[in-house]
């Protein structure tokens, strides 16, 4: 690679493969060259070091940092005068992760990309005499401490921090070593500032029981009992990451509590003074809630939540006898509000200090007003909006200096706007009030509004607060709060269109609104039957912490859809000037309209929500769904309660969304943080169980799936899992450096030559290589979620690889009795003069688990031909892959007897599976076989086989009901789907396997997982078998994907969507999606098999279709959009299989 060199000396540093190559030898000090001072020894270097598959980038014009294939960090410093290089001087650094690439950003940070264990961004700052931080650098520094998430995100993930080497060693190339002084004037210092976890590469892994697993648990939420504990990472970022699909809170305790409606928990503080609201937010963080109320069917409790939760309802003045809508803190946490059906009160602690009753509103005089009850609340300190039931609504406005609220009709609501949906107050607060920047005339309505804050006299948190409304129609306004000036407004916002904009920006653009129109007209054929009540149903804006953090706004329809926008800054090219705006806002032009001025520049864009499951809304008053909470365990974001919670974390301003499986259909959510529960979280399920918990701590949820990562310090190959003790073996090899002559008298002794180390000359006896050992460790998880104990390990000989681990079942011929032994097939890896063997090892794990002695005892050992590539145990027999033969040995207790063998041409075995008596074989070049077990003449029989060439990565049984398939992964990264039909023609009277299906994975397919799929009620015909099975798989890009059946009419269904959608969806790049999952044959014969495999991927992007688009696409299939939705849904609860 050329690197320009900036500065003084000019040139470029050209490091191409040769240039490391001489580097090498150089620094490895393979030959000296004549010094100008007449000396012919170079001095020796005091470290070796290899820079093959090593990547580099420019920290300053003349250092150069180089991430070397051992994960070190190598400073390399040009020494010139002038414009001459004298020397290059190279010094170790520190430690780091194995990087696939590496590249500056900035002048103060870096970012290690690495394929095999967490990427970082690293800051660095040069220690020399030079002052290379200006002063705008400082500030950048600064300002990366003082983010609170990203430190809180780096105390999660120690394993991955830069370790401290041995610093000081240094060598210098090309040059004498006299002034070596002046080359240490540049020290750097390193700081880990973010890093990005990473699963890949997926070898191998297991399904197993959580630690805190509930045995009672039946169907859905028995899914969440389970774990996949994956050997992931290579060398010493080699791990073991435990995922898991669904959050399981830890539970501190739990009461009956039947019939609950709602729970919230507020603040009090007896002496808050006026000053001390904007003292701090970080106290704010860290004080404990005051009291716990729960609304019942037809009363209200309080509870205080101090060291104990105990009932006060008798002794406060709060509203106790009916049900409550909602609580919270207003006027800096000094008053806590609480709004019923009819009223609201203001209470200072116990004592209440105002109570009001929502009688007529002002403005208007009809008779049956009277009963307009509350539906739901929304608080914004200092305001609270109600939506009364007959769809107007009210807000509530507190006075900050006397701590009362008076009630308001906003004259702006008139019936003539339509009756109200939903609603929510927004309150803008933070470091900058972020929604201001997207007004036009942001400059002048900053000014406006610092005055008007600054009249309040109280020290309020600053902020502006907003009211976003949805009307029956679908449309939504915001309206900036107490004036209710509408500043932005959307029409038919439900349809959840791609993009929001302004409603009068889009009426400067006159062309695209005429594309909207005739879109709108083709929906109205006959079609808008099941649209015509769907209504939103809630609402939330939320701007979380975070510097740059934006608000997000979300809207849940009553079909369950939930749509998410992230607001984002436009501003457009032609500017149109300041008068047109306040025309166009409908404000006389004058200093008033300022304020009115709209949110000209504010645009959302819509973001898709990875898994959550819709929920059809019933007519009843729906309750609310959406939960904010600001700190759980040091994580943001809310809480979706409801028939399938789920919980959305915002990470990185990405939602990651984490369904809760565990406790079934969650009626109540809230936070709670008091001395027993430290940024916890309360709920009720609808069995009438409340629970307080907190989030389980191990795990990093900045992830697709919550993942915990234990590091190994060694690369992970394979693992299985012993149910009856929860432990998992796992194979691991470690580097280990062995001197020279040990490892050439290891492979001669083998070739029975006589030892020839006496011809190595001393230089060579003292060199070490490097050679990797193995060992099986046996590993238990650990109670708390901390990092898991190694019970035992089993230490490999010299040269002996471990190549596969599992738990058998063996029936022992002599007593009778099945036994679960561990067994482990190996390889003596010595070149190829030596004919290759390997051994077979039975291991039984006793019962107890804490001496390590007892814990594992050999109970078989045998040498055999040929590598042990696979193993299983088949009805009680164990069948052995020893080179090019299969074997099935019979267990007497203490020997192996071999009781029948298959000798078709496999040339290495990797993958064995077993369903019932039939065995399916995958090689690394000749495909698969598929092989029956007779128990009568003891033989192995061949049934078919594949006669394609085929370079197998992983196979497995896939099952539907009575149907058996054959499923392969390649080096290609196809997969491939055979069944066996001896009774068709074209099987060549069943010698062939036939092809069922084939996909292109994009990805290099490890590993096949068998797991039954739930399932689903009410759904349609013919899928309602219980014996069916999907198979999750890994790959080697760290990627997890699931492969399942459907039955005939649901796919029929779901691939003519799919052909649809081929066109309909805009893709990635303008990348076709049909192409892509074509079967890859690299230039190789292949005739292609049916297309019967749809792409979920694909058809996930229907649900972020428009909903005319959605309608009009399932009406051209010939189905509707309700049923294409429900198949959808029920595909992927049957695969929670987490």
């Amino acid at each position: 690679m050329a690197r320009g060199v900036s500065g003084k000396s000019g040139g470029v540093a050209r490091l191409g493969m040769w240039e490391w190559f001489n580097l090498n030898l150089l620094i490895m000090g393979q030959f000296g060259r004549d010094e100008p001072n007449g000396s012919q020894e170079m001095p020796r270097s005091s470290f070796n070091v290899e820079l093959d598959a090593a990547n580099a980038t420019w920290l300053l014009n003349d250092v150069a940092l180089l991430s070397t294939k051992t994960g070190e960090l190598l400073l390399l410093t040009l020494i010139y005068d002038g414009r001459v290089v004298q020397r290059l001087d190279l010094s170790k650094s520190k430690a780091s992760v194995l990087s696939s690439g590496i590249t500056t950003i900035g002048n103060s940070l870096f970012f290690l990309a690495s394929r095999l264990g967490d990427s970082m961004l690293v800051q660095f700052s040069c220690g020399s005499g030079v002052s290379m931080l200006s002063s705008n650098l400082k500030e950048e520094v600064g300002d990366i401490e003082v983010d609170a998430p990203s430190t809180k995100r780096l105390r999660r993930s120690p394993s991955d921090a830069l370790q401290d080497m041995v610093s000081g060693e240094e060598l210098s190339l090309y040059g004498s070593a006299q002034n070596r002084t002046e080359s240490a004037q540049k020290s750097f210092s390193f700081a880990v500032r973010d890093s990005l976890i990473n699963v890949g590469p997926l070898k191998d892994f297991s399904y197993g029981l959580r630690i805190n697993a509930d045995a009672n648990a039946t169907g859905i939420a028995k899914q969440s009992n389970y774990e996949l504990v994956c050997c992931s990472g290579h060398g010493k970022n080699g791990s073991l990451c435990v995922l898991r699909q669904s959050i399981r809170p830890e539970v501190i305790t739990e009461v009956e509590l039947p019939g609950c409606k709602g729970i919230w928990t507020v603040y009090h503080k007896s002496t808050r003074s006026h000053n001390a609201d904007s003292s701090k937010l970080a106290d704010d963080d860290d004080e404990y809630h005051a009291y716990l109320i729960i609304s019942l069917e037809a009363r209200t409790m309080v509870l205080e939540t101090a060291d104990l939760l105990s009932e006060v309802t008798e002794s406060v003045d709060y509203y106790v006898q009916g049900k409550t809508l909602a609580a919270g803190n207003l006027f800096g946490r000094r008053r806590v509000i609480q709004v019923y059906e009819r009223g609201a009160r203001i209470l200072d602690g116990s004592f209440m200090t105002q109570d009001i009753s929502f009688g007529a509103s002002n403005s208007e005089s009809n008779s049956g007003s009277e009963s307009a009850l509350a539906l739901s609340v929304s608080i914004a300190d200092p305001y609270v909006l109600l939506r009364m039931s007959d769809g107007s609504i009210r807000l509530l406005i507190g006075d900050p200096s006397t701590c009362t609220i008076s009630v308001t009709s906003p004259a702006s609501f008139e019936s003539s706007k339509g009756l109200v949906s939903s609603c929510t107050l927004y309150h803008d607060k933070g470091p900058e009030q972020w929604l201001r920047k997207t007004s036009t005339d942001a400059w002048l309505s900053t000014g406006v509004g610092e005055a008007i804050d600054g009249t309040d006299g109280a020290a309020q948190d600053h902020g502006d607060i907003y009211c976003v409304v949805c009307y029956e129609n679908g449309n939504l306004e915001i309206f900036d709060v107490p004036n209710f000036s509408c500043v932005f407004s959307v029409d038919n916002f439900m349809s959840g269109k791609s993009h929001l904009v302004d409603a009068l920006m889009k009426e400067v653009s006159k062309d695209s609104q005429k594309g909207d129109r005739g879109s709108d007209g083709v929906v109205s054929q006959g079609r808008k039957e099941n649209v015509l009540n769907m209504k939103v149903v809630e609402l939330t804006m939320q701007r979380w912490s975070g510097q740059h953090s934006r608000p997000f706004l979300f809207g849940i329809l009553s079909d369950g859809t939930i749509l998410c926008y992230h607001a984002y800054l436009y501003e457009s090219p032609d500017g149109t000037s300041k008068v047109e705006d306040s025309v166009a806002a409908g404000g006389p032009i004058g200093l008033s309209s300022t304020s009115v001025s709209r949110l000209r520049n504010l645009r959302f864009v819509r973001v898709p929500l990875d898994a959550y499951a819709r929920e059809e809304t019933s007519n009843g008053s729906p309750c609310q769904q959406i939960t904010i909470f600001k700190n759980i365990g040091g994580y943001e974001g809310f809480f979706l309660s409801g028939l399938r919670p789920a919980w959305v974390m915002v990470l990185r301003e990405r939602l990651r969304v984490h369904p809760q499986l565990c406790d079934g259909s969650i009626v109540a959510f809230t936070v709670l943080h008091n001395v027993n529960c430290n940024h916890g979280l309360i709920y009720v399920t609808s069995q009438g169980v409340l629970k307080i918990c907190q989030l389980p701590s191990g795990s990093n949820y900045d992830s697709y799936w919550p993942v915990q990562k234990i590091p190994l310090k060694a690369t992970p190959h394979q693992v299985t899992y012993f149910a009856e003790k929860n432990l998992y073996p796992l194979i691991v090899s470690f580097p280990v450096l062995k001197p020279l002559n040990q490892v050439v008298s290891l492979v001669e002794q083998d070739v029975n030559h006589q030892t020839e180390s006496q011809n190595l000359n001393s230089d060579d006896q003292n060199r070490s290589y490097t050679i990797d050992e193995f060992e099986v460790r046996i590993m238990e998880p650990e109670k708390s979620g901390g990092p898991w104990q190694t019970k035992a390990t089993i230490p490999m000989q010299t040269s002996e690889n471990a190549l596969t681990v599992r738990m058998v079942t063996l029936m022992n011929s002599t007593s009778k009795e099945n036994e679960t032994l561990l067994a482990i097939g190996t390889a003596y890896a010595q070149g190829e003069d030596v004919a290759a063997r390997g051994r077979i090892l039975l291991f039984s794990l006793g019962k107890n688990t804490d001496n390590p002695q007892t814990l594992v005892s050999e109970v078989y050992s045998k040498e055999l031909k040929g590598a042990i590539s696979a193993l299983a145990s088949l009805q009680g027999h164990l069948l052995i892959a020893s080179g090019p033969k299969i074997i099935l040995h019979k267990w007497t207790g203490t020997e192996l007897n071999g009781i029948a063998f298959f000798d078709a041409p496999p040339l290495h075995v990797v993958s064995l599976n077993i369903v019932k008596n039939f065995i399916l074989i995958g090689d690394i070049h000749k495909s698969i076989y598929f092989l029956s077990w007779k128990e009568q003449g003891a033989q192995l029989s061949l049934l078919a086989k594949d006669f394609g060439s085929l370079d197998c990565f992983a196979t497995e049984f896939l099952i539907d009901g009575s149907t058996l398939s054959l499923m392969v992964s390649d080096d290609q990264k196809n997969i491939q789907i055979f069944y066996y039909a001896p009774k068709m023609s074209e099987s060549w009277k069943g010698q062939k396997l036939l092809s069922r299906a084939e996909f292109h994975v994009g990805a290099h397919v490890t590993k096949f997982l068998r797991l039954q799929m739930l399932s689903t009620s009410g759904s349609g015909p013919g899928s309602d078998k219980t014996n069916r099975f999907a198979l999750l798989f890994g790959t080697l890009d760290g990627s997890i994907g699931c492969i399942a059946p459907l039955d005939e009419i649901t796919f029929r269904r779901l691939q003519s969507l799919q052909r649809k959608l081929v066109d309909a969806v805009p893709h990635v790049a303008g990348l076709n999606p049909r192409a892509f999952r074509q079967f890859c044959s690299n230039g190789k014969a292949h005739r292609p098999g049916p297309d019967s495999i749809v792409d979920c991927e694909l058809l996930s992007h229907y649900e972020m279709l428009p909903l005319e688009e959605q309608l009009e696409i399932a009406h051209q299939v010939g189905t509707t959009r309700s049923q294409v939705l429900s198949n959808l849904s029920d595909l992927s609860l049957g695969t929670s299989f987490l």
